[in-house]
């Protein structure tokens, strides 16, 4: 019967989250608020449907009574952050919130399958993160002056920055954390927030290219600290960052061009002077040929992913513990062999819906620095969707770096739950400064038909 049910709930799992996905879509369609809140809803429920399932069949193969009190707090957060931006923001973007809440609630699922413990550590981050987090759309109202502190964010980034290389501990071959009073902190997670910050500062005072040399500089810098301290993958998401900010912000393909040209060469060197590239090409090229090394880690990721199908082995039924790290790096893996390649497809979606929200903000937006910043954001989501995802299905050379939201790992998921934030405070401002402008316009409107009655 055990079997049965779990064999189930697979499947349904499989269509709760394809009916959410599709909704995540379709949402954008609709030029009815009042469709647009059913849809709305209909995910909400879509999401505790499937939230329900997978933990029914967790305590059903663990017989955990643990599991059940750890669902219930869940889902009081959930409801609890639903409500809370429907109550504090009636202007809050619907959909990032659902969003937002789902990647969490698969988060959550997958974890409590692979460590009990780690999902707890995660939850309780979560819960403190998001605590902080409902104050920043206000924030982001009210203080105007953010704008103005350019050179504050390039002095706190490359100080943080340059401490992890000094004093950070190395883990796989690279310097990514300290800890103090037990606590680990990865301020790269951070610093990538603020570096965001700061190169849209620059770039709205002027454009001219001293304006340009300088900031290139400092993001240069940003980036070599990155990759003295080998952390690969936060030094090509700053690039990338950087590169896609400064074309859009002066319209230059030349600076795009030469700004691929240099990481192209500068990758390189980079693979020429550290072992830990080079084992990390080897091991993308032909990783069956060093299994037994530097290709057992995405060897045993595809072999999941293999394993799994399209429908998946079923939650607890699969052998994701066998990759190493599987909690951080390749959580996707997991994910796609026991819940199936069409759940993985979905989550893909789900993530590209954020981006593309993302993306939408910032062209609305009127702010020459908001745009910038809400573009930079958005940027730094994508593409560590790409980046994480890439590694894990041989795509692309693996960067280590994790799953926004859903990987383990509390500074990431601190770091992605603030992004989200800051685009919900530029999204209330857009939705605000359009309500003033067209009753701006309407009051026009009226006195120009009253002088015309006169």
């Amino acid at each position: 019967m055990s079997s049965i049910f779990c064999e189930t709930s697979k499947y349904l799992m499989i269509i709760f989250f394809a009916l959410y996905a599709w909704e995540c879509f379709s949402v954008f369609q609709s030029r009815s608020k009042d469709r647009q809140d059913a849809i709305f809803r209909r995910q909400n429920l879509w999401m505790f449907l499937l939230h329900f399932n997978g933990y029914m069949v967790l305590f059903d193969q663990t017989e955990n009574p643990k599991i059940f009190i750890f669902y219930g707090a869940q889902v009081v957060f959930f409801l609890i952050i639903i409500s809370s931006y429907r109550l504090l923001y009636e202007k809050s973007a619907q959909l990032l919130v659902n969003n937002m809440c789902m990647l969490m609630a698969v988060g959550f699922l997958i974890l409590s399958r692979l460590s009990y413990e780690k999902s707890i550590r995660q939850f309780t981050i979560a819960v403190g993160s998001m605590i902080l987090a409902l104050g920043i759309p206000f924030l982001i109202q009210k203080i105007r002056f953010i704008r103005n502190l350019t050179w504050l964010y390039a002095g706190i980034g490359l100080f943080a920055l340059a401490a992890v290389a000094v004093l950070g501990r190395t883990s796989y071959g690279a310097k990514l954390s300290y800890s103090i009073a037990g606590i680990t902190i990865q301020p790269s997670e951070f610093v990538k927030i603020i570096f965001v910050f700061f190169v849209a500062g620059m770039l709205r005072q002027t454009k001219d290219l001293k304006q340009v040399a300088l900031t290139t500089v400092v993001a240069a810098a940003h980036v070599i600290i990155l990759v003295l301290s080998k952390d690969l993958g936060g030094a090509l998401i700053f690039f990338v960052v950087y590169l896609v900010m400064l074309y859009v912000a002066t319209g230059n393909l030349f600076y795009f061009i030469g700004g691929l040209a240099a990481g192209s060469g500068a990758a390189a060197i980079a693979y020429r002077l550290f072992a830990h590239v080079r084992v990390r090409v080897v091991a993308w090229q032909d990783p069956l040929s060093v299994i037994d090394k530097e290709g057992y880690q995405i060897c045993q990721s595809l072999f999941a992913i293999g394993t799994g199908g399209w429908f998946g082995t079923g939650l607890n039924q699969g052998m994701p513990e066998k990759i190493p790290k599987v909690e951080q790096d390749v959580v996707f893996s997991a994910i796609s062999e026991e819940l199936g390649g069409i759940f993985a497809l979905c989550l893909i979606m789900v993530c590209m819906s954020c981006f593309l929200m993302f993306l939408n903000i910032a062209m609305q937006l009127k702010d020459g620095f908001y745009k910038l910043v809400a573009l930079g954001l958005g940027t730094t989501y994508g593409f560590q969707v790409f980046l994480t995802i890439g590694g894990v299905i041989k795509f692309i050379p693996s960067t280590g770096v994790t799953l926004p939201l859903i990987s383990y790992g509390g500074s990431s998921l601190f770091g992605t739950i603030v992004i989200f934030a800051i685009i919900q405070g530029f999204y209330i401002l857009r939705e605000r400064e359009g309500k003033q402008n067209g009753q701006k316009s309407a009051k026009n409107t009226a006195k120009e038909k009253k002088l015309f009655r006169e």
